[in-house]
């Protein structure tokens, strides 16, 4: 049945827009998902991450008030909602957050009025059920009790209605680093009134009641906390508020759910339908904690591919794939669905969101097949990671014990992918525990490899100097006369690093697949020694700053003395990779040419050696296809198409002209347009470019094939390095040629070469065959007879370990109740077989795999296999005989 909201979602997220638009504040769009230029941040997981820059100094907002809807995901590091979800009914893991933000502007008085004004005269929310808090103070910080938020709040809500706050609940912190300070929360108590009759809502906020719930967040920065833990005041102090849109949608809709709400409730009407069960009616309750973690997962995949991360097996791809099996398991476990089902969703959400967030309707049928090849990727791997649980489980009971080990649920969570709940749920269903603890400490100690593995000590930045900002002037100069603004040293794995950040740069910084420049810095003043050249290996950027990172040792002094300094990037390298990069704009075009223009990028890289770049394709690209994109750009680059480049364009004029823009990258209100002719190349890009595309020379490709579901990948070469590899190809033709006496028909004469080898292969099957067939009457003849089996045990001379099997099986089918141990030495290497009848496996519990790996030990191998036939490799064959000699006795 349709239901029927006194006010939608769009409405109220409406709403919310409007009125801070009334306020005189500039209205933004949402920052992709995925997180740009920020190494603390995997994804954006709050509404403030993509102004972080503004509260830190290091830029300028365009305005000094701004609101906004930002898409947000909370599923790593210390904002973590994953496991909550499904379980509750208000934790998710992408979400809105409505935020509105001063920048030195107004502070508490207009930010708590307004919160007010908003939640009770726009929302009409009632304001006996609100309740307020603020922080209480924390000496250990030298923070004071927020006297001046409880003044502000008194005579609106009155102090029964003001709840003192911990440092845990009322002082934000983004990560162990950055901005912060002291916040006030907005909570809503959501009860029937009977039990709020009973029950003060008070004593309820922040004690993890459903229907008592935070839904507004004001944030007052004041500070920055270091590296050492200190407190520092930020430059000017600053208006952060978070209002999490579903809570909120809940409230207004008077419901005491989010998936209640109509965020959720279309996606969970398609799920109802698919599977048959109706969302709440009480009577399977994991079915309803499905639905709920469904509706809310497909929300983070899908909108996360949009923006560019596909799910894969490192960092944010992991995270993503993880969200996206969860969704599908708790689908395959209580929902029923044994085939593809969560691709279905996203038509859905494209059509809900297609007004405010319109970039997944314009990908819809790309995020479709991406999300149907990975369910039916972890589809395959659920009914792997169900056969080696039944191989443990009948272990298991063959030895009498119930539990699972907690090493093996590791295991099969971590090789297989098999979910550590879902082999609880099975184990219980037959009987049998898992041992949780002993899961926890091998996840545990993954978890410190990991870390260990990825280990980064910084300390906190050396201020030298003051500066606006941080000035790249690399479009335009490979040299500037500089100064160092501040600097810190870093602890990597890899050892010490210096990072380095200057008032002005000609030093591309690694962002949009192009790798950060090398060069020096040149220190030539301030400094008793003379001249000091620093190396610098990278550039990377770290929100709006250039960080210039070298592996020089003690630089402290040098850096801390100088003065102007020249900086200097390695021209050669830097017009490499502007030949690379340019290459690439040229194929993009070619691609749409030849392939069609669904062709969209989904990740690049290119640095001086070679260009990379993925793209959305669901089918191999041919041969012949690669000739005419090869043979398009190559016709492009022999034009020596000048280089059109245009700087501070605003960006709806610069779509509206026909540029191409990449899905996932967040572009400012003036952007930088790269055209190598307006019907051919034109494309927003911040990358260094060829003047002309005659300076690449020639281009080259080196090899394509599959990323994932619906993702492609080409490499190629241009320039010398094309030359390079041509060349080596060359080489390696000619050396075939004089193998082959210089035949004057090459591919032929190899084609005969191949048609020979073919010819003596099936020869060499036939004699083995034979062979065995020999070897097989002898093996007969020798056959120890006992009363209950037959036994053989025999070294063998034979070709392969797969004549083991052969032999094993041929000589089964006539030798009743066989028993056959063979050993032989195969290319130098020792192998063991173990051969039992499965009848004798089943009355008696005899398990060739145990026993090979009894034997292997006299062989320093190792060896498994079912418990009817299993065989075991080593690297010792002078202990064959000893083995041989062991299997006789066990029978």
């Amino acid at each position: 049945m349709t239901k029927i909201y006194t006010m939608t979602s769009h409405q109220i997220r409406q709403a919310f827009l409007d009125f801070f638009r009334s306020k005189e504040h500039l209205i933004v769009p949402s920052a992709p998902l995925v997180a740009k230029n920020d190494p603390t941040l995997m994804f954006n997981n709050s509404g403030m991450a993509q102004f972080k820059d503004f509260f830190l100094g290091n830029g300028t907002p365009p305005s000094r008030r701004i609101a906004d809807t930002q898409k947000c995901l909370r599923v790593s590091g210390k904002h973590n909602d994953l496991e909550d979800v499904g379980f509750d009914t208000y934790h998710h893991t992408m979400f809105e957050m409505l935020g509105n933000w001063s920048f030195g502007d107004y502070f508490k008085k207009e930010a708590i009025t307004w919160a007010w004004e908003l939640l009770t005269e726009v929302y009409k929310l009632p304001k006996d059920r609100l309740y307020v808090s603020v922080f209480e103070g924390d000496s250990k910080d030298g923070v004071p009790f927020d006297q001046e938020a409880w003044d502000l709040w008194k005579p609106i809500v009155g102090e029964d209605r003001i709840i003192l706050g911990n440092k845990k609940d009322n002082f934000w912190e983004m990560g162990d680093t950055g901005p912060c300070g002291p916040c006030s929360e907005i909570h809503i108590d959501l009860r029937p009134a009977s039990e709020v009759a009973e029950i003060s809502g008070k004593s309820l906020v922040n004690n993890d009641h459903p229907q008592v719930v935070e839904i507004w967040n004001l944030v007052f920065m004041q500070f920055e906390r270091k590296a050492d833990s200190s407190l520092v005041p930020l430059p000017a102090t600053h208006v952060d508020t978070g209002m999490g849109f579903e809570r909120l949608c809940m409230a207004v809709q008077n419901k005491t759910s989010n998936y209640d709400t109509d965020v959720f409730q279309n996606t969970i009407q398609v799920l109802e339908t698919l599977s048959g069960k109706t969302y709440g009616a009480g009577i399977e309750p994991f079915a309803d904690i499905a639905m709920r973690v469904i509706a809310d997962h497909i929300r983070a995949v899908a909108f996360a591919i949009t923006d560019g991360q596909l799910p894969s097996n490192v960092k944010a791809g992991y995270v993503i794939r993880r969200i996206l099996r969860r969704a599908v398991r708790y689908g395959y476990s209580y929902l029923g669905f044994q085939e593809p089902f969560f691709y279905k969703l996203v038509a859905v959400l494209a059509d809900q969101f297609k007004d405010v967030f319109t970039e997944l309707k314009t990908q819809e049928e790309f995020v479709t097949r991406v999300i149907l090849e990975e369910e039916k990727s972890f589809l395959r791997t659920l009914e792997s990671g169900l056969k080696r649980l039944d191989v443990i489980i009948n272990s298991l009971k063959e030895k009498g014990v119930g539990v699972i080990a907690g090493q093996e649920v590791f295991e099969l969570s971590d090789t297989f992918g098999f979910p550590v709940d879902l082999t609880a749920l099975i184990a219980r269903e037959k009987g049998f525990q898992i041992d949780e603890t002993g899961f926890q400490d091998a996840l545990a100690e993954q978890k410190k490899r990991s870390r260990q593995d990825a280990a980064k000590e910084a300390t906190d930045w050396i201020e030298l100097r003051e500066a606006d900002g941080v000035e790249f002037l690399g479009y335009d100069f490979e040299e500037t006369h500089s100064h160092i603004i501040k600097y810190r040293k870093v602890k990597t794995k890899a050892g010490e690093e210096y990072h380095i950040v200057l008032d002005r740069t000609p030093f591309y910084a690694e962002m949009g697949g192009q790798v950060g420049d090398t060069g020096v810095l040149i220190i030539d003043n301030g400094l008793e020694n003379g001249k000091k050249v620093i190396q610098i290996v990278d550039t990377k950027k770290e929100n709006d700053l250039f960080v210039h990172i070298s592996r020089d040792k003690d630089l402290d002094d040098a850096l801390q003395r100088a003065g102007i300094i020249v900086a200097k990037i390695d021209e050669t390298r830097r017009d490499r990779i502007k030949s690379n990069h340019t290459a690439t704009h040229l194929m993009l075009s070619a691609m749409r040419e030849v392939l069609g223009t669904h062709i969209g990028q989904k990740g690049s890289f290119l640095n001086d050696e070679v260009l990379r770049f993925d793209f959305s394709h669901f089918s191999k690209v041919t041969d012949e296809e690669l000739v005419k994109i090869e043979d398009r750009v190559n016709q492009k680059i022999r034009e020596d198409i000048r280089l059109d480049e245009r700087r501070n364009v605003p960006i709806k004029q610069a779509l509206e002209q026909g540029a191409t823009a990449t899905f996932g990258e967040k572009y400012g209100d003036f952007v930088r347009l790269i055209i190598f002719d307006p019907a051919y190349s034109f494309e927003l890009c911040g990358g260094t470019h060829a003047p002309s595309t005659g300076k690449i020379g020639v281009f080259k490709f080196i090899s394509e094939g599959s990323v994932s579901a619906g993702v492609r990948r080409v490499e190629a070469v241009t320039g010398a390095k094309a030359l390079e590899i041509m060349r080596q190809q060359e080489e390696t033709l000619n050396k075939i040629k004089d193998l082959l006496k210089n035949p004057t028909d090459l591919v032929k004469a190899v084609e005969g070469l191949l048609d020979e080898r073919t010819n003596l292969q099936k020869r060499i099957v036939s004699f083995e065959n034979e062979k065995i067939r020999t070897l097989k009457s002898e093996l007969i003849a020798n056959v120890k007879k006992h009363s209950t089996f037959n036994l053989i045990v025999e070294k063998v001379d034979v070709p392969s370990a797969e004549s083991l099997k052969q032999l094993s099986y041929e000589l089964r089918d006539q030798v009743e109740n066989l028993i056959a141990v063979f050993g032989a030495e195969i290319a130098g290497k020792p192998q063991l077989s173990v051969f039992i009848a499965e009848n004798i496996v089943q009355e008696t519990g005899l398990n060739a795999g145990k026993i090979v790996k009894d034997l292997a030990k006299e062989i320093r191998g190792g060896g498994g296999g079912q418990p009817y036939f299993a065989t075991a490799g080593g690297s010792d064959a002078s202990g064959l005989d000893t083995a041989l000699e062991k299997a006789k006795g066990l029978f």
